[in-house]
C-alpha cells in the first residue's frame, strides 16, 4: 500500500473515532447536564491526542526534523499548510471582524486568500527547486552573504514572535472561559499544548499533528454553522442561503437607526466624548487634579473606617489610574475615541465604507484597498507559510500543495461571512429588547471573562437592552457563537477545540520556524559549521522552549486584539522579506548590497511607522506620529514593501554587477 493511501485510512480512523467522542459527549450531556467537564474533556483529550502525534513522530534527523524528510503529499501537505495558516485570527477573528465592521472585514477574506495566488505563482515552486531548510537559508544561498541571512533570521523572528503573540493570546482567553482558569494561567497551559506537539519531532511531528488539527478545527467551524443555519432556517449550508438572513439583519438595523432610545444612547456616549475631550484639553493640571481627588476620596473613606468595599473600588480606579501625563493623553485618547466610535449610528453590514463625508469615506477605502494589498504580500512573505512548501518530494509537488491550501482554507473563509450574519441576526432578534434581569446566561459567563471581553450597560436605563449599550470583542463571537444561538454545550465544547486546534497549530508553525532559524541559519551557518546534525536538532529543541516561554510572559502584557497583532506581523513580512525574495528569484541583477539595503530600509519604516501610531507603542515611548495619508497602523507595510523594493533596485544598480555564480543560481531557480 502507498504512503499515500495509509496515510488516508489512518486519518479516515482518526475522524471517525473524533465524531464518535464528540457524540459520545453530546450524549452524556443529555443525561448528566452541561458543565465545565466538557470544556475539560474537549481541551485535554484533544491535546493528548496531538502529544501522541507528537511522540510517535520524535526524531534527530536534520532533514526529517526541518522540512519532514521532504515526503509529505500534497494533499496532506495542503491540510497541514491549512493548519498552519488559520490562526486564532481566522477561527476566531474573521467572523467577528465581519459582525462589527460588515464589508470593511472582507478585506481580510481577499487579501488573505489572494495572498495565495503570488505564494503559488511568485515563490513557494522556486524555494523549493533551492531544497533549503529556511527562508534566511534561501536568502543566504541567493546573495552568498551571511548578512542577508542575519537579516533573514532578524525578520523572520520578529514577525513569527508577534504572530506567536497573537496566538498565545487566544489559548489564554479559551482556558479562562472553558475551563475557568485566569487568562495568565490559560497562557502556559496553552503552551504545554504547543510544546507536545513540536518539542520532539519538529516538522515532522507538526506537519502529522497539523493534518490532525485541521480536520478537528474545520470540523468544529462547520458543524455549528450547519446547525445555526438550519436553526435560523438558512439550511444546513448557510454559506449558499445566507442572503435572506441579512436582508433580516439589514431591516433590523434600519429600526435601530431610528429609535429614540438608541438615540438616546448614542447621544450619552456623544456627550462622555466630548467630556473626555475636555479632560485631554486640560492636560496637564486635569491629570493632577484627578488623581488628587482620587487620594483624597480614598484617604477620607479610610479616615472614617468605610465599607471595605467602598476602599476596594477606590485602591482599584487608583491603581488604574494612569502613572504620568503622558500616559494619561494616549489612555484618554483611546476612551474618547472608544467613545465616538460608540456615538455613530449603525450601519448596514452590505454598506461600504459608510461616512458621514466624501473625506472619510476616501480614507476608508483607501485603508480597505492598502490593507487588502498587505495582507496578500504578507501572506507570501511569512516564513512559517512558505517552509512549508519545502517538505513536499517535487516542485510540483510545491504547485500542487499550494492549490489544496487554497481549497482547504476556502471550507472556512466561506463559512465566516454565513456565521456572522446568522449571530448578528440572532443578537438583534434576541437579545436587543431583553430586560436586564432576564439576560440569557451567556451574557453572565462572558460578562465576568478576562480579559474583558464584552460590556453591556443600562445608559438609557429603562431596563431593557439597547443595540448600543451592548459592547463585544470581536474575538468571542466565534466561541461564544453556540451559546448565542442555544445549541447544546457540546457544541460549545466542539467550538474551543477548534479554536485551540488553529491556535496550537499555528503557534507550533511559528515556534518550530523561530527556532530553526536560530538553531540552522545562526548556530549552524555562522557558529559551528561542524556542528552534528543531533547538534543542531538539541539545539533548536532547546531554543524552541525558551522562545516558548518568553513568548507567553510577552502576551500576559496583553500588546492588542488578535487581529491587530496578526495584521502587524505581515506587514512586517512583508516590508522586510518580500522584496528580497521577489527580486532575488525574477531579477538576477539584484545584489546582495541592494537586497541588503532594501530589507533593512523596509523594515525601519514599518517599524517606524507601527511604533508611532499604534497606542501601545505610543503610551510606552510618549510619541505619537503623524498618520501618514490616514493610514492604519496595521497598513504598515504599504509603505515598507515599496521603500523595499525602491532602495533594494537602486542600491543593485548603483553597485558592482552581481557574479556568475549568481545569474547561474537563478537561472536554475527559474528553470522548470
Amino acid at each position: 500500500m502507498s504512503f499515500t493511501r495509509r496515510l488516508l485510512r489512518y486519518y479516515l480512523y482518526y475522524t471517525a473515532g473524533f465524531l464518535a467522542f464528540v457524540l459520545m459527549i453530546g450524549l452524556l450531556e443529555r443525561v448528566n447536564g452541561p458543565g465545565v467537564w466538557i470544556g475539560y474533556a474537549f481541551l485535554f483529550v484533544t491535546i493528548a491526542v496531538y502529544a501522541v502525534i507528537g511522540l510517535i513522530s520524535r526524531t534527530s534527523d536534520a532533514t526529517e526534523y526541518y522540512v519532514a524528510g521532504r515526503r509529505v503529499p500534497p494533499m496532506f501537505n495542503g491540510m497541514a499548510c491549512a493548519a498552519d495558516w488559520m490562526s486564532a485570527a481566522s477561527f476566531m477573528g474573521l467572523a467577528g471582524s465581519l459582525y462589527v465592521s460588515g464589508y470593511d472585514g472582507l478585506a481580510y477574506v481577499m487579501g488573505w486568500t489572494g495572498g495565495y495566488c503570488l505564494v503559488a505563482f511568485l515563490l513557494a515552486p522556486y524555494l523549493r527547486k533551492m531544497g533549503r531548510y529556511t527562508v534566511p537559508d534561501f536568502l543566504g544561498t541567493r546573495y552568498d552573504s551571511n548578512l542577508v541571512r542575519a537579516l533573514g533570521v532578524f525578520s523572520t523572528i520578529l514577525c513569527s514572535f508577534v504572530y506567536l503573540v497573537a496566538q498565545i493570546q487566544g489559548v489564554g482567553l479559551i482556558a479562562s472561559r472553558f475551563i475557568g482558569v485566569e487568562f495568565t494561567i490559560g497562557i502556559f497551559f496553552g503552551l504545554a499544548g504547543i510544546l507536545v506537539c513540536s518539542f520532539l519531532g519538529g516538522m515532522r511531528a507538526v506537519t502529522w499533528t497539523q493534518v490532525a488539527q485541521y480536520i478537528i478545527m474545520i470540523t468544529a467551524f462547520l458543524v455549528p454553522t450547519a446547525m445555526i443555519g438550519h436553526q435560523t432556517g438558512n439550511g444546513w449550508f448557510p454559506q449558499f442561503a445566507y442572503g435572506e438572513a441579512l436582508a433580516k439583519v439589514e431591516a433590523l438595523e434600519r429600526e435601530i437607526q431610528q429609535s429614540v432610545p438608541e438615540r438616546e444612547v448614542r447621544d450619552y456616549y456623544r456627550e462622555q466624548a466630548e467630556q473626555m475631550q475636555r479632560r485631554l484639553d486640560g492636560l496637564p493640571d486635569s491629570f493632577y487634579s484627578e488623581r488628587a481627588e482620587l487620594e483624597r476620596q480614598l484617604l477620607d473613606t479610610k479616615r472614617r473606617n468605610g465599607p471595605l468595599r467602598d476602599v476596594k473600588v477606590l485602591e482599584t480606579k487608583l491603581d488604574a489610574f494612569p502613572r504620568d501625563v503622558g500616559e494619561a493623553q494616549n489612555q484618554w485618547l483611546e476612551m474618547r475615541n472608544q467613545y465616538v466610535e460608540r456615538s455613530e449610528p449603525p450601519h448596514a453590514m452590505t454598506e461600504p465604507f459608510p461616512a458621514r463625508d466624501d473625506t472619510t469615506r476616501g480614507s476608508q477605502r483607501l485603508n480597505f484597498l492598502l490593507l487588502m494589498v498587505c495582507l496578500m504580500i504578507g501572506t507570501a512573505s511569512l516564513p512559517h507559510i512558505l517552509t512549508r512548501y519545502g517538505t513536499t518530494a517535487t516542485v510540483q509537488g510545491a504547485r500542487s500543495s499550494v492549490g489544496w491550501t487554497l481549497f482547504f482554507v476556502a471550507l472556512l473563509y466561506v463559512s465566516a461571512p454565513a456565521l456572522a450574519v446568522m449571530l448578528k441576526y440572532d443578537m438583534l432578534l434576541h437579545l436587543v429588547g431583553a430586560r436586564y434581569e432576564n439576560l440569557p446566561g451567556w451574557v453572565t459567563q462572558w460578562r465576568h471573562a478576562t480579559p474583558v471581553q464584552l460590556d453591556i450597560s443600562d445608559v438609557y436605563r429603562d431596563g431593557v437592552v439597547q443595540w448600543g449599550e451592548i459592547w463585544m470583542q470581536p474575538d468571542m463571537l466565534v466561541l461564544a457563537g453556540p451559546e448565542i444561538a442555544g445549541l447544546p454545550y457540546v457544541i460549545s465544547g466542539l467550538v474551543a477545540a477548534g479554536a485551540l486546534a488553529a491556535v496550537l497549530s499555528t503557534a507550533d508553525g511559528l515556534l518550530l520556524t523561530i527556532a530553526n532559524a536560530l538553531s540552522h541559519d545562526v548556530y549552524f551557518h555562522m557558529v559551528d559549521r561542524n556542528a552534528s546534525s543531533q547538534k543542531r536538532v538539541t539545539t533548536s529543541k532547546i531554543l524552541l522552549l525558551c522562545v516558548a516561554m518568553f513568548a507567553s510572559y510577552v502576551t500576559s502584557l496583553k500588546l492588542g486584539n488578535i487581529l491587530f497583532l496578526v495584521g502587524a506581523a505581515f506587514s512586517l513580512a512583508a516590508s522586510c522579506l518580500f522584496p528580497a525574495l521577489v527580486l532575488g528569484v525574477f531579477w538576477k541583477r539584484t545584489t546582495r548590497l541592494g537586497a541588503t539595503a532594501g530589507m533593512v530600509s523596509g523594515l525601519l519604516v514599518c517599524v517606524y511607522y507601527i511604533t508611532t501610531t499604534y497606542p501601545f507603542f505610543t503610551r510606552l515611548t510618549g510619541f505619537a506620529g503623524v498618520r501618514w495619508w490616514g493610514v492604519d497602523p496595521i497598513s504598515a507595510g504599504a509603505f515598507g514593501v515599496p521603500v523595499g523594493f525602491a532602495v533594494a533596485i537602486v542600491f543593485s544598480l548603483l553597485g558592482g554587477r552581481p557574479s556568475a555564480r549568481d545569474r547561474h543560481l537563478v537561472d536554475h531557480l527559474r528553470r522548470p
